[in-house]
């Protein structure tokens, strides 16, 4: 009996091959996990460590918004030098040595006894902290998108935001069950546990995994709209773009914004608890209302920010911020407290991922961690002063109130600055270079 022959084989459909996850986005949710993991055991949970510390030693609130100031100063003393680790190491070995740093101080933490080794373990915090958050998150970040750079920084974003949501966990069910300092020494084992893992996704740019930004092929980054787009982001050096006023400009925007988001993360427990009569677990609850709307504004302007004006955004923002701590500074109970904190937080979460990409929109990515740093020293001023300022008052008047509208009218000058940040003509080289960049891509079709 004759065989019957083989069927012949199914073609295969053409078209284009199934494209997985571009990789950015891992990179992106590694940050996020690592901006959870600083925030909880230390950036919002400072608020509650400052309400313990003063129950505990009777310590001022001078001297506990000191030591937030300190840790901020720090941080904006080393952000250029961070900036040309970044340039120089890369993210991944940066964020390692701030990880391990950060445990250290974490540890060391929960043995204090006095003022001074109170503050040591926060100069040794600050460092770890700044090595591997903010600046190197973004720094990476940038380099790994450009049309959804946007939504992939307020993806990072997130992973704070998140962190403030579960701050009750961390306070009610570890300080007040087992007290804050195996809280804190914990916390310390936990960042070497979790961190060290996420930091091995952390590669600087997408030539190292022989990609392009945002994930296009060589085809798509010839398209017309990709062309614009990288002909529209031009390189500056450090040099450069500090002899803009846009520089400037966007810098003191960004610091006006964080008098009222640093006073606020360090003082509104104390000023929930000692002036609304709030229990530490209420309080907290408020703060988790702000960082949860910050995580509503955060995805919001984020996917906003990559279709409409950055600048405009921030603008809103600031004017916000500036209503939001009015309502808590004159709040008459707790609808205003909720107002307050709802205003603030969309604000925040909404301003945040366009202050990166305004910058790298701007003066684009070669030099980005320089220029991001240098930036850091001049913002990180808000920073510093914010809760120094309403420490101060609150010890001289027995108030928040003054302190508060204080802050509120730096903020509201804020929206003048972002104002004035009008976009940057780009410098005679930059454009030659992205001629060439854009002949390169189009030969290799």
């Amino acid at each position: 009996m004759a065989s019957t022959p083989a069927p012949p084989p199914i073609p295969r459909r053409s078209g284009r091959p199934r494209r997985t996850i571009f990789f950015g986005w891992w990179i992106a949710l590694a940050g996020a996990g690592l901006q959870l993991l600083q925030g909880t055991v230390l950036g919002q949970a400072y608020g509650a460590y400052a309400v313990v510390l003063r129950q505990e030693f009777g310590w001022s609130k001078t001297l506990l918004s000191g030591a937030s100031a300190l840790r901020e100063m720090e941080s904006g003393l080393t952000g250029p030098v961070q900036g040309w680790f970044l340039d120089r190491f890369g993210a991944k070995n940066v964020a390692r040595l701030g990880i391990v740093t950060l445990a250290a101080g974490l540890i060391l933490f929960s043995r204090t006894t006095n003022p001074v080794n109170f503050y040591v373990s926060f100069v040794i915090m600050a460092l770890g902290a700044s090595m591997m958050g903010y600046l190197t998150l973004t720094y990476t970040v940038v380099q790994w998108f450009e049309r959804r750079r946007s939504t992939a920084l307020s993806l990072v974003s997130m992973g704070g935001a998140l962190g403030g949501v579960i701050l009750p966990v961390t306070v009610v069910l570890s300080m007040n069950t087992y007290g804050w300092r195996p809280t804190a020494f914990a916390s310390g084992i936990l960042v070497l546990l979790v961190g060290l893992p996420l930091c091995q996704l952390l590669y600087n740019t997408p030539a190292e995994k022989g990609m392009l930004p945002d994930g296009v092929t060589l085809e798509e980054a010839a398209t017309p709209e990709r062309v614009a787009l990288a002909a529209s982001e031009a390189d500056f050096t450090l040099r450069e773009a500090l002899r803009t006023p846009a520089f400037w400009w966007v810098s003191f925007g960004h610091g006006s914004s964080l008098f009222v988001v640093s006073a606020v993360n360090v003082h509104l427990l104390l000023h929930l608890t000692e002036s609304q009569g709030y229990t530490l677990g209420q309080a907290s609850q408020v703060m988790s209302l702000i960082t949860a709307m910050f995580l509503i504004g955060n995805i919001g302007g984020g996917i906003i920010g990559d279709y409409a004006s950055k600048r405009l955004l921030a603008i809103c923002a600031m004017q916000m911020h500036m209503i939001g701590l009015l309502l808590i500074s004159h709040a008459a109970g707790t609808p205003m407290v909720i107002a307050g904190a709802i205003v603030h937080g969309l604000a925040w979460g909404g301003r945040g991922p366009q202050m990166a990409a305004i910058r790298a929109e701007y003066f684009g990515r070669s030099s980005f961690g320089k220029i991001m740093g240098v930036s850091n020293g001049i913002i990180i001023i808000g920073t510093i002063a914010g809760p120094l300022i309403a420490g101060y008052v609150y010890d001289t008047t027995g108030s928040y109130r003054i302190g508060f509208d204080i802050l509120a009218a730096m903020s509201g000058a804020g929206a003048v600055f972002f104002v004035l940040a009008r976009r940057p003509r780009p410098p005679l080289r930059a454009t030659e270079a992205k001629a060439e960049e854009r002949d390169a891509v189009e030969s290799a079709r």
